[in-house]
């Protein structure tokens, strides 16, 4: 009894479910029925989406390349190095006798003038050998008048017969010895004299005190070579730059190329100076050559002072309105595998004179020549501007593609570039 209940339920439920189906298809049939011309347009779309998006090739601008953008502007080649300041003058004041230093009269940044006492040697030591020396000149004098006496009367006697020619030679042989002995008495005398004015050390010129090595009560030994004891610089208001370029780059300076420089104290001021020479004497520094290069600064106002430490910008090359790229863009070193061309193939067309440009949907070779570069662009030379247009880009790579082939990485944009 059970068992037939149960079925009669689910036949019952099956009959209520057909029913409400035959209802819901009556309903559909007669809304497609209505709306006829619409469903045929609504199946048409979905039916012509599905045919474009399945069966039709993709057409992608980007081609899966790697590129560059290319700018037109200004493009300045410069040159950068430091260097110290320094007076265009400097003079080194020293002196030629040693001695006890008895007085100093001038300081540091003092102005003194031509002539002006700077400082005094105790000069007991040198004034006793003056003295000694004007006493052995006295000496020689009296000797040279003796013999000169004695000369003449032997010549006299000569004369007469009663001495031998002989005895007269002797007598005129002492007086020309005395004679010499009074020459080098003067001399030395002389020296003595001299060297007693140099225990008063004066300025060789007019200028400005900038160093003073010495204290009141030093000794100053000068056996060897001359002490230095001042640094005076003629005129502050003219400094210049010493500064090292290295080889690879002293070959595009020249004289009287513009120089911009800052230095630490005064960052956010910006000084301008002139290249006056470029020595040609070398030096090595970590196996680096470098060639010392002198630039000209006017310091009318005194601000630059010597030995600050110059952060030098030299112009090189400066153009205006040029087709122009980040550097990054010209390191390709092979097109196989990123484009297909005849010119490619028989390698007429490298990455050193054509540049792949994507323009568009097309890929357009144009012959070039590398310009000026800075540490960041470099500059593109055609044979006419038109042949690049506000757009266009440098294909570097292609994703996917093996770095031996390209300059490109894998599926990332190169160097300051970037993928379109």
């Amino acid at each position: 009894m059970k068992k037939k209940a149960k079925k009669t339920e689910l036949k019952n439920k099956f009959r209520a479910l057909g029913s409400r189906l035959l209802v819901l298809s009556s309903k559909l049939k007669s809304f497609v029925l209505r709306n006829k011309w619409k469903s045929i347009i609504s199946l048409i779309a979905i039916l012509v989406t599905g045919y474009w998006l399945l069966v039709t090739p993709t057409r992608s601008v980007d081609n899966n390349f790697i590129t560059v953008e290319i700018s037109r502007g200004r493009l300045t080649q410069v040159v950068t190095a430091t260097g110290e300041i320094r007076p265009t003058n400097a003079i080194m004041v020293g002196s030629q006798v040693s001695g006890l230093i008895e007085e100093i009269l001038v300081d540091f940044n003092d102005q003194v003038v031509a002539g002006q006492v700077l400082l005094r040697i105790d000069p007991q030591v040198l004034q006793a050998s003056v003295n000694e020396a004007h006493a052995s000149l006295n000496s020689a004098q009296v000797q040279l008048t003796f013999d000169t006496a004695e000369f003449r009367r032997a010549q006299l006697l000569y004369s007469e017969g009663f001495i031998a020619r002989a005895e007269m030679e002797m007598a005129e042989t002492r007086m020309q010895t005395s004679t010499e002995s009074v020459r080098r008495a003067q001399s030395i005398y002389d020296r003595a004299i001299a060297n007693l004015e140099f225990a008063t050390i004066r300025s060789p010129t007019d200028g400005t005190i900038i160093s003073r090595r010495v204290d009141r009560g030093q000794t100053v030994a000068a056996s060897l070579q001359a002490p230095d004891l001042f640094q005076i610089a003629e005129d502050l208001t003219q400094m210049r730059i010493e500064t090292s370029v290295s080889e690879a780059d002293i070959g595009v300076i020249r004289e009287g190329q513009s120089v911009t420089f800052t230095v630490d104290a005064f960052p956010a001021r910006v000084f301008d100076g002139v290249v006056r020479q470029i020595r040609l004497s070398p030096a090595t520094v970590s196996n680096v050559v470098i060639y010392t290069v002198i630039i000209d600064v006017d310091n009318h106002d005194l601000r630059l002072m010597p030995g600050m430490t110059a952060f030098v910008t030299i112009s090189v090359n400066e153009k205006d309105n040029v087709w122009k790229a980040v550097n990054a863009a010209f390191i390709t070193r092979s097109f196989a595998g990123i484009y297909d061309a005849p010119c490619i193939e028989d390698r007429s067309c490298t990455p050193r004179n054509t540049l792949l440009i994507e323009r568009g949907r097309d890929v357009v070779l144009v012959p070039f020549r590398r310009g000026i570069t800075t540490a960041t662009e470099t500059e593109i030379l055609l044979e006419d501007d038109t042949m690049l247009q506000e757009g266009d880009r440098i294909i570097t790579g292609r994703h996917g593609l093996a770095r031996g082939n390209a300059g490109g990485t894998f599926g990332s944009p190169m160097g300051g570039g970037g993928r379109r």
